[in-house]
């Protein structure tokens, strides 16, 4: 007699990559992934970290303007809340360097539960060294795309980025560290600058 096929788990998913110094282009390359995964019917969430407050708070919004509908949340228990609540197929997170290296096993959670999961960040500070927790994602992802910006100077690649500015800085208060999560390091044009090698300055 026939018995009843055991479901089999959902397979695997994947982890994408996006990654970069400021002004490469990362969340323009979000936007159209998730843009193109809900044309084809996929369930997205995109998550955006509150701190991030240059726009408003329930969009992700590229230098250049360009914007899409998102949850803020806080920290990573937040996020980890949100993406579990249903069972997604693509879940998107914008600006992860915010959320600091426990966002690790979670999102290697997700992507083992069956989703593809895309992360897209800062991969180096403002003084020229790795940015935690994108160089680890980088390391076992299925697919990096690594930006590039344009040096403000001579026009070449830019590879890193650095600040120019702090406002509402006094000179008497000490700068940040280049891995502190705080609103100094958030910023634009006003606070930072697209450098290539030769003419990137780290902080001494």
């Amino acid at each position: 007699m026939p018995t009843n096929p055991v479901a089999s788990p959902r397979p695997a998913g994947r982890l994408d990559v996006i990654a970069g110094p400021m002004f490469s282009g990362k969340s323009e390359e979000l936007m159209r992934r998730v843009r193109r995964a809900k044309i084809a019917g996929v369930t997205v969430l995109v998550l955006s970290h509150s701190l991030d407050t240059r726009s408003d708070l329930s969009a992700i919004t590229s230098h250049i303007g360009v914007n899409i509908p998102a949850v803020p949340v806080g920290d990573v228990d937040s996020l980890a809340e949100a993406a579990r609540a249903e069972d997604y197929d693509l879940v998107a997170i914008d600006e992860a360097q915010f959320f600091g290296p426990d966002l690790v096993p979670v999102v290697m959670e997700l992507v083992e539960g069956g989703a593809t999961v895309i992360v897209e960040g800062l991969c180096v500070t403002f003084d020229g060294g790795p940015f935690e927790p994108m160089p680890t994602f980088m390391a076992v992802a299925e697919d990096v795309l690594k930006l590039t910006a344009v040096c403000t100077i001579c026009g070449r690649d830019a590879v890193f980025h650095q600040r120019v500015g702090a406002p509402g800085r006094t000179a008497e208060e000490s700068e940040p560290r280049a891995t502190d999560i705080d609103a100094s390091h958030i910023g634009g044009s006003e606070s930072y600058v697209a450098r290539c090698r030769e003419h990137f300055a780290p902080p001494r």
